[in-house]
């Protein structure tokens, strides 16, 4: 005899199947780890390129919608803008974009300013706030002004958006003013981190 389950000029024979009863203590320790939740999708952070471009166009777009009739028309506008306004924003600055699974959830704008970072453009989607996505992007912001051998970062945002000017205070932005009346009649708060 030579294999499993065969005899020397007979056809193969599959090995046969048996079943294990598995006591029922086992059988709840098997059930268990199979329900166990899937793990929380991966956030990543990275330089956008221009194959972004549409995904980060529909984002903004997402993010500004509800505040539709909630701030100045010229505004929206502004913070809406098409594929090719964006391709022509995109040039001499420095975007990153956040993706949980490969969906885009986040992006951010850097560039230089006589030696200083410029943070703007900052937008996450509604369906996954609070979920440290602004964090990673500031983040990802500092570390690349420390690279760039930049001084100071500055922001600014609408008085009105008290969250994310509260994560701003969180990462180490300091206040240095208001502007009122700034963006269409709109104040904006000023903040600088040093480095």
């Amino acid at each position: 005899m030579s294999g499993a389950g065969k005899i020397e000029g007979e056809a193969a024979v599959p090995p046969q199947k048996k079943e294990i009863a598995l006591p029922e203590k086992e059988k709840n320790h098997v059930t268990a780890i199979a329900a166990a939740p899937p793990p929380p999708p991966v956030l990543s952070v990275t330089q956008a390129t221009h194959v972004d471009i549409p995904d980060i166009c529909g984002l903004y777009k997402k993010v500004w919608d509800e505040f539709r009739g909630k701030v100045p028309q010229e505004l929206e506008k502004t913070w809406q803008p098409s594929p090719l306004e964006f391709t022509s924003m995109m040039e001499g600055m420095t975007y990153f974009a956040a993706r949980k699974d490969r969906k885009l959830v986040g992006v951010v704008c850097c560039s230089m300013v006589d030696g200083a970072m410029y943070i703007s453009h900052i937008a996450v989607d509604p369906d996954f706030r609070h979920q440290g996505i602004g964090q990673a992007l500031i983040g990802q912001c500092l570390e690349w002004a420390k690279r760039s051998n930049a001084a100071s970062g500055w922001i600014e945002a609408m008085s009105r958006f008290t969250h994310a000017v509260s994560l701003f205070r969180k990462l180490g932005f300091k206040d240095t003013g208001v502007i009122h009346k700034h963006l269409w009649k709109e104040d904006v708060v000023l903040l600088e981190i040093v480095f």
